[in-house]
Order: structure tokens, then sequence, then C-alpha cells
């Protein structure tokens, strides 16, 4: 076996390490790795710009970061934590168990890019979670903040993960269907993707148990804080 293509990993290593410009480390790690395989420079040009052009639809996503980027700096989070905080009936348990039947409902049909952590968890899911936490229960310290957060992001998880698998047209399923078909038997993606609904339904009622026992334990550890506070009235 060639190990001296390897040397592309080494290559882009090195480049992050220094702080290098990530496109010219990946470019740079792609000569290294084709030229250690005994490809020509047309060779390696050429294996790049057929990558580039299959692989187009991804500038889609990666134009996206820089416009949530902009976004926040400009006050996304702010914004989104005053608007839920308007909101009345919002509280910290509903934006979630919301969130993630549109998750799970969106992701059953293919439709996976429509969340995601960067593009829609810290930008709004997040912030408007706190901003709900913040208006039922008060000030929030920085243990609790980052708890709200992970529990966003486990929400935005959990409605993906089983949620794509009722999608016929999902790479997984289709693994399933190949490795039944390895094995002498035959399925079809649709009868795989229907055994998923159960799998989902109990995926949702599960997490929405463990979303309303975080709100509850919440809720406890903002009373005993206020009973700790000086001059606070007994309990």
């Amino acid at each position: 076996m060639n190990y001296w293509p390897l040397l592309g990993v080494a290559a882009v290593v090195l480049g992050f390490v220094l702080r290098l410009n990530p496109a010219l480390v990946v470019v740079a790690a792609g000569f290294v790795t084709g030229l250690s395989a005994g490809l020509s420079p047309l060779d390696v040009l050429d294996v790049i710009g057929k990558g580039f052009a299959e692989k187009r639809f991804l500038l889609l996503f990666l134009l996206t970061l820089p416009v949530i980027g902009l976004l926040e700096r400009h006050g996304l989070k702010e914004h989104a934590q005053r608007w839920i905080a308007r909101l009345r009936g919002a509280t910290l348990g509903r934006l979630l168990i919301a969130y993630l039947l549109m998750r799970q409902l969106a992701s059953a049909v293919g439709l996976t890019s429509l969340g995601g952590h960067p593009q829609t968890v810290r930008p709004l899911l997040a912030p408007m979670a706190e901003g709900a936490a913040e208006s039922r229960h008060g000030a929030l310290d920085a243990d609790q903040r980052e708890r709200i957060r992970a529990m966003a992001a486990g929400t935005d998880n959990v409605g993906l993960f089983f949620g794509e698998d009722i999608f016929i047209a999902f790479g997984a399923v289709l693994l399933i269907q190949s490795f039944f078909a390895e094995h002498g038997l035959q399925l079809d993606p649709l009868q795989i993707a229907l055994w998923g609904i159960p799998t989902a339904i109990c995926a949702f009622a599960i997490h929405v148990v463990r979303i309303l026992r975080f709100e509850r334990r919440l809720t406890r550890q903002r009373a005993a804080a206020a009973d700790l506070e000086p001059g606070a009235p007994p309990a």
C-alpha cells in the first residue's frame, strides 16, 4: 500500500495549525495528495474541477453561513429573544416541542436543510429558548444558559435523526435495503420507511418528556435560588 498520499492529511493539519487561509490549505493538500499518488498537476486540476462541478450545490449552504454571521452581528439573537419574550403563551417547553414537531415533519418529507445547528439553532432557536425561559423564570446564570442551548441542539438532532428515516430517498433507508438484500431479504424502501414511523413517534414522545422534565427542573432551581436570596420571604 502506498502511504505517501496521506501527506495530504498532514498538510491540512499543518495549514490549520499555522492558521493559513482554509481554501488555500485545502487546495494545497489536494495537490500534495495527488502528486504523492503519482498524478500530474493537470490530472489534479481535472479531479478538483470535476469535484467542484459535481458538488456545486454545496455552495448554497456555504453562502448561508456568512449571511447568518452578518445577521448575528446586527443583533439577530437579541431581536429573537425580545420577540419571544413578548409572546404571553410562549414557554421554553412549548417552543422546543413545536420545533421538534416541525423538524421531524420537515425531515420526513426530505426537507432536512430547513433546520440545523449553524443556520437555525445557534442564531434563532437557542436565543428564543433563553428568552422564553427568562420571561418565565427571571435572569438565568451561565450554567442554565448552556443547558438550554444544549437542549435546543439536542432537540434539533432528535427531530432530524428520527424524521429523515421516514423519507424513502434517504441514504440510510437505501443502506438498510441493500443490507437486507445481501442477506436474502427483499424489502422496498417504502416498507422500511413506514416502519420508521413508530420509532419516530416514540422518539418524539420520549423527547417531549425530557423537555418537560428539563423545564420543571429549571423551575425548581429558580425557586430555590429565590428562596436563598437575602431578604426574600420564607417559602
